[in-house]
């Protein structure tokens, strides 16, 4: 790490060169710690240190794990929240002496036209409105509010206001075609039948892909109720579905048993936690 035959070198989308220097940047703030990815230049260097394990010296390994645990702590403080410190210049939002001034200006004239609308207000609360007819010698120069309504006007406003609403154009919108107790019931037959099989033969008769989401949706209900057994060997694959309860023609109850082989996930429904995610991923 020392020398230029063993120092240990890393490669970031900003960065790349030794991991003295970008451990020297961090720490004079040249550099943003948050561009840096702690997770990748620690497993590069595990991986460079089962390569020449044996060049390295203690007191060199020890740098290199004191200096990340410092970039770590750098980089939860920055994403943690902190406290805001108010500064005079954040109190004024940043703006100019001059521009504070011009609005103090505006102010002073709101407060001034707030208290012209308080006395012209004040002023109007002691009128008092005419609360008596208009004269009978006068009656004859209003017009007759009435004059126009007939009942055939009434009996079309009537219509249009009673007439049933237009139906909803739904044409556009794809119904969903699949129920989970549609799936839950497909699903027991072909495990009544087949009691150890993959999610794939499941799901053969599927056209579409919602009805692929509600069979695995229906799955997860049987590992829920503990009617069934799911194993995966790896991510992304395979999954095995074997059936718990006594089927037809059986005499065992729990279908065929699987053998477990080095590397293989399996759970089981009865002696796994209920929050427990069965499943490390969907096969595709």
């Amino acid at each position: 790490m020392t020398s230029a035959s063993t120092e240990f070198t890393v490669e970031l989308p900003l960065f790349s060169g030794p991991f003295r220097l970008l451990a020297d940047l961090v720490l004079d703030q040249k550099m943003d710690v948050c561009d840096v990815q702690v997770s990748g230049v620690t497993e590069a260097f595990l991986r460079r240190g089962k390569e020449a394990a044996e060049g390295w010296t203690l007191e060199e390994a020890t740098w290199f794990l004191a200096v990340c645990a410092v970039l770590l702590e750098l980089k939860v403080g920055r994403l943690l929240p902190r406290e805001v410190v108010s500064t005079e210049e954040d109190l004024l939002g940043g703006a100019s002496p001059d521009l504070v001034y011009a609005r103090t200006l505006e102010l002073v004239a709101f407060r001034s036209i707030s208290h012209m609308l308080a006395d012209r207000m004040a002023q109007a609360a002691l009128s008092v409105p005419r609360e008596a007819g208009p004269p009978s010698e006068l009656a004859h120069l209003y017009p007759d509010l009435m004059e126009k309504v007939s009942v055939e006007a009434l009996r079309s406003a009537a219509v249009a206001l009673l007439a049933p609403r237009r139906e909803l154009d739904l044409s556009h919108v794809s119904p969903i075609r699949a129920s989970l107790t549609d799936a839950l019931r497909a699903m027991r037959e072909h495990l009544s039948a087949t009691p150890d099989c993959r999610f794939r033969e499941l799901v053969e008769e599927c056209s579409d892909r919602i009805q692929v989401v509600v069979r695995f949706l229906a799955l997860l209900e049987l590992y829920r109720e503990g009617e069934v057994e799911l194993s995966q060997a790896e991510v992304f694959g395979e999954i095995r579905v074997k059936w718990q309860r006594p089927h037809s023609g059986s005499t065992g109850g729990r279908g065929v048993p699987q053998p477990q082989g080095s590397g293989q996930v399996s759970v089981s429904a009865a002696g796994r936690p209920r929050e427990t995610s069965p499943l490390r991923d969907v096969e595709g």
